[in-house]
């Protein structure tokens, strides 16, 4: 089961959806994305996690777990 993790950043590409739903799509899976500041949110599907890097959900150390964690780290 692979594990992908994207951060976008607020300028992250159009490209970026596209790729976080084949990701998600493949079998097993585990596929998590992290909005840094100004990002917006793609429209995932129901089985992406989607955190936000501000207080209150994901800080900083939280994020390095979430890197070490991962299989794959894309940033946008």
């Amino acid at each position: 089961m692979a594990a992908f993790l994207h951060i976008l950043k607020r300028d992250s590409s159009a490209l970026a959806a596209p790729v976080i739903d084949a990701h998600r799509r493949e079998a097993g899976a585990r596929v998590t994305v992290v909005l840094l500041e100004g990002a917006v949110p793609p429209a995932p599907g129901p089985d992406v996690t989607v955190r936000r890097l501000a207080a209150g959900d994901l800080d900083y150390s939280g994020l390095l777990d979430l890197i070490f964690d991962a299989d794959h780290v894309l940033t946008w």
